[in-house]
Formats: structure tokens, sequence, C-alpha cells
């Protein structure tokens, strides 16, 4: 069968291939999208919702650098929410409901119209590599492409491997299993062996859904209702805004006979019966896990989500479980508003294999295989969000390699991205990675309403941004600065002048309890006639609130550049570095990090070790 050619295969068609494919095709590149099902690309395979808690600060940066995950969830959310809106703005966080179904419509729709990108049903089963042609005699091997399971074989100069849960994966409902990736979806068993074959350090996690509920079988009216934002903010920093009706979730919880039956079941829950040896999420736990890590607690929460406008289900988050499903019928029937619930489909768990991401450059490539690019679940992660920003990278430095220029690397002090792809590379997850803003020690810079500020000009630079996109940008900073300069100018109506330095109406914004750029317009009435939209009102308050915080911490990141990005030679052996704590010489012969930045970020690597290695390269290049 006749070889068809594409400068870059993406196998995979979640957030993570979406992008990826996206980012390559938009970069000029030909891309063929790999996919078991093209009906199913796009497809929210667990909670019908973008964003939350560092997930909202990760969409915004992939949109900021043109990916589509914030176009499509402006476009089908139906419900907007601003999350930790009681706390300082650098850990708030959007988070939309989305519309299942036409989330995956739109997004087959937005493929279908990029040029350059293909769709091809079919199993990827086989890497094809080949020798790295510059080498003489043995050298590393190449990946050039996939096979596919009725034999046609793909070739590409990059492969991006996005494999979600479907890489060997195994779905568990009580003691029962069948391999699957997704619920009523073949998984993919072939390219494991193939991926094994490569002497790849490889894994099994296990992740898990809730049931689906009948959206008429609960009583609503002893749950607590949670509207959407009466100002909802877009994802997109393309949407002007959102003019859809906007649907309550609702909130409601377990009680202790719902602990009690889950208790006394546990040994039907395959995690408890030595079923499952993959380790499940800690921050998004089973109610099993809840049960028995929680024991004191009387109940837990649930939040039930619609999946839609005209979708007759609910997604009962909180309640993740693989029991049996009769037993999930018996407890589900024990929470309050749900004592006449109908499952339409039973929770599950999905255990699956994931490759150590320490054995990856911080372009997503491969190290010891070019040409081989991973993102999403197979990298030891969890979530779109997170997904979806590793397939936007990897599919820019696929394309940027394939073009001979230089990969876009984004540091930790630069975006969310930076610290998912950092904290990947130099670490062994046992568990699934989830983003928190606690992650992000530089998260005064990297505000969700900056996102485009930090990261257009840059994916501009590369060419993954568009000429509408820039100019936007353009009027945003310049409506900004504009305004600044107007309320740095003002004196605040009615206050006395005393001693010291005079308060301008910039000062105003220092202060949102006071009212920030709302009493601004207060006090001065004109200043509306500048018509600068509220998203950039609230930027400029909390760049001008913040900026004692923000200038102290970008000197910290200059101060600490040069040992940051400190290259550590490949070649580099610290077994023959003396003075260095055998699990520090354990970690750094694993982990095999960049950086003298990533080499300090790796457990079991204490500052001494970290000076003994800095001395160690200093002198090297001394030499």
């Amino acid at each position: 069968m006749s070889a068809k050619s594409y400068d870059v295969v993406v196998v995979g068609g979640g957030h993570a291939g979406l992008e990826a494919a996206a980012a390559a095709a938009r970069l000029g590149m030909s891309v063929a999208m790999v996919t078991l099902e093209a009906s199913a690309i796009g497809r929210m395979s667990c909670n019908p919702a973008i964003g939350g808690i560092g997930k909202g600060q990760l969409a915004r940066e992939i949109d900021a650098m043109g990916g589509w995950m914030g176009q499509i969830t402006d476009r089908a959310g139906i419900q907007f929410r601003m999350l930790n809106t009681s706390k300082g703005r650098a850990v708030q966080s959007p988070r939309a409901q989305c519309d299942r179904p036409l989330y995956e419509q739109i997004a087959q729709e937005m493929v279908a119209a990029q040029p350059g990108l293909d769709v091809v049903e079919g199993e990827a089963v086989e890497l094809l590599m080949t020798p790295y042609e510059s080498c003489a005699g043995p050298g590393p091997m190449v990946c050039a492409g996939v096979a596919l399971a009725d034999g046609r074989p793909l070739m590409a100069h990059a492969v991006i491997l996005t494999t979600g849960t479907f890489l060997e994966g195994l779905l568990h409902t009580g003691l029962e299993k069948v391999p699957g990736g997704r619920a009523g979806e073949a998984g993919a068993g072939k390219l494991g062996e193939s991926l094994r074959a490569l002497g790849l350090p490889m894994a099994t996690m296990k992740t898990g859904t809730p049931p689906r509920l009948a959206a008429d079988s609960v009583d609503y009216s002893v749950m607590v209702e949670q509207p959407g934002d009466e100002a909802p903010v877009p994802f997109s920093f393309m949407t002007d805004s959102l003019p859809q009706q906007q649907i309550s979730c609702w909130q409601t919880n377990t009680r202790p006979r719902t602990q009690e039956i889950v208790r006394e079941n546990l040994h039907q829950a395959p995690m408890y019966a030595g079923r499952i040896d993959g380790k499940g999420p800690r921050y998004c736990p089973s109610l099993e896990d809840k049960v028995v890590r929680f024991a004191n607690r009387d109940k837990h929460n649930i939040f039930l989500e619609p999946e839609g406008y005209g979708s007759d289900l609910l997604y009962a988050n909180g309640i993740s479980t693989s029991l049996p499903v009769e037993i999930q019928q018996e407890f589900v029937r024990t929470c309050v508003g749900m004592e006449e619930a109908v499952i339409v489909q039973p929770g599950y768990a999905v255990e699956y294999s994931h490759v150590a991401p320490r054995c990856l450059e911080r372009t997503l490539q491969l190290r010891d295989f070019p040409g081989l690019y991973l993102a999403g679940q197979i990298c030891g992660t969890s979530g779109y969000e997170e997904a979806a920003a590793q397939g936007l990278m990897a599919g820019l430095n696929a394309a940027l390699a394939i073009q001979g220029k230089k990969p876009i690397v984004l540091g930790r002090h630069q975006a969310y991205i930076g610290v998912l792809i950092d904290d990947l590379v130099v670490s062994d997850p046992s568990e699934p990675y989830r983003m928190f803003t606690s992650r992000a020690e530089h998260r005064l810079l990297l505000r969700h309403d900056n996102a485009d500020i930090r990261l257009t000009a840059l994916a501009s630079a590369v060419g993954a941004s568009t000429p509408e996109r820039d100019a936007r940008l353009q009027q945003r900073v310049d409506a900004m600065a504009k305004m600044r300069a107007v309320l740095e100018s003002m004196a605040i109506p009615g206050e006395p002048q005393r001693g010291g330095p005079k308060r301008t109406m910039l000062d105003v914004l220092k202060r949102p309890q006071d009212g920030g750029w709302q009493k601004a317009l207060e006090l001065c009435p004109e200043l509306a006639e500048q018509n600068m939209a509220q998203r950039d009102w609230e930027t400029l308050e909390a760049d001008v609130m913040y900026a004692g915080y923000a200038k102290r911490q970008q000197s910290w990141v200059e101060r600490s550049a040069s040992r940051e990005q400190t290259e550590i030679p490949a070649d580099f052996d610290p077994k023959e570095l003396r003075g260095l704590r055998g699990e520090a010489v354990i970690a750094l012969s694993e982990a095999r990090p960049a950086t003298l930045g990533a080499a300090g970020r790796l457990a079991g690597v204490t500052p001494a070790d970290l000076a003994l290695l800095e001395i160690a390269l200093v002198k090297s290049t001394r030499n």
C-alpha cells in the first residue's frame, strides 16, 4: 500500500490533538489528524466544563497564543463564572460550563475549515522509526511516521502522540473490565507495544468519571442554585461579549448513609480490590477515596452540572465512582434531592498508560527520538486545559523544527504553560498532574487577564497569531496606556491638598475595596468618554494595585535568570562530580535536566548539590 506523506501527523482527536494539529497547520504545515472516530473530535470525555483554579489561566494563555480552546468555549458556553473573587486577582480564575454536543460540533467545524489539516480515521498501531540520516554508523532513531491498523503508512517529518486515556486503556466498573479509552469507544493497545519497544519508561495511571443522571429525576427545590455571573467574562481575547442564556448548576450533598453503602462495598471497587495498579488524581478523588481518606466527614459536596441546552443529562460532579452499577444506583438515591434519581450512564474508572515525562525536552520532543513529540495524558497529566496547552506547544515546536527555526519554550515567569511543562520534564509523576495557581511562584505576573499582553507578541513572532489578534492587542495596550496617563494627570476631586506627594486619580485604582475603577468613573464621569472596555479597566487596576509586588518579583526573575538558563551539557555525567550526594546523582542521571534551574527543582537535589553543580559548570566553561 502506497504511503501518504505529511509534514506532521497528530495521533488523537482530543483537546491536545486538536490544539497540536491546528497549531502546526497555522504555521503552514500539512497535517494529518489520526483519530478512531472523526465524529468524536473535540469530545469532552469527563466534565462538560473548561477552566477552574489554575486551569482558567491555562485556557486564556492558549487563546493568547492563537489556540482554539477559548473561542470554542465562548461559543459553546452555557454558564460563565469567575472563581476566587473574594481573593486577590492573581488567583482568580475563569470557568465555563459548556454544552457538550455543541463544543465538539464547533471543534469539528473549525477543523474542517482549517487549511492544510486532514482528518484520517483509523487506529495508529506502530511508530515508523528510521536511522538519523546525518549519523555515520549507529545513531539515534528518528520517528518518520505511523502505520495504521489497516496497513496504511502515514509518513511525516514529525509525529505528535496525544492518546489521552486511550493508550492501553481499560474501563473498570465494579470487578468487570473491558478495553477502551472512553465509554463505548475502543482503546489503543498496539501503539503502547510500539512505545515499549523503544525502551521508554512507562507506567499506568487512573482517572474516573461520575454517573450521569436524568435531569428531570432530581428535586432542585432542596438544592442550592448556582447561577452564572451577571457580567460574564469571555475566555477568548477575540470575543467581545457573551449574549447567550446562562443555565444554573445546583449544589447538593451526600448523606451518612451514602458513605455507609460505599464503605460496605469497597471490596467491589476495582482500586480497593487490587484490580487497578495506576494511581488516581489526588485532587479529584473518587467517592470511594473520599470515604476512606475522610472517614470523619458525614457528607461530601455534589455539583449537578447540565450537559447542554437541549440535554436531559446532569453530570454529577463530586461522586466519581467505579462501583458496580447496582451499588451506584443505591448510593445515588441516598443523596439530598436525588431520592428518585435515574442513572442514564454509570460512572467508571479508566486505567491507561503514560510515558515518564522526564524523557522529554521542554519542546515536548522525546530527547532520544527526534521527530517524536508527546502531549496530554500520555505525559502524565490530567485535564482538558493541561492537555490542550501541551498540544499547542508540541504543534508549534514540531512545525518550527521542520522549518529549521528556533523552538518556542516558555519560562516559569512567562506563563502557566511554562510552569506546566517545566514541572513535567523534571519529574516522574506518580499521579495525574493537575495545574493550580499555587504551582506558579510568579503568579502575580501571570494573571488570567494579562495573558495576551504576556504571550500574543511571542505567538506573533513565530507566525501563530493573526493580524486581527495583533491589532486587538495593540488597541488594548494603547487604550490602557492612554488612560493611565490621563489618570496620572488628574487630581482626586474634592480631596484637600496636603504635604507630601500629590495623590492622583491613579491612586484610586490602588484600593479596589473602596470602589477601584468604578469609583474613578463615579468621581470623574468624563472618563467614560474614553470608552475603555471593562476588561481593560480591570487589567489596568490590577497592574496599578500590584505594581510594587510585580516589580520585586520581576527583579527576582531577572536576578535568577542566569542560573535558570545555565545549560547543562548533554554529556555531563553527575557521577563524576565529587561531593554530590547519591540521591542527587540518581535524580540528575534519570531526569537529565537541560538547565541549572530545572536541576534545582528536582526532588532529591538540595541547594548544596545545586551549588556544587553550578561551580562545576562555571569551571567547565572556563577550560
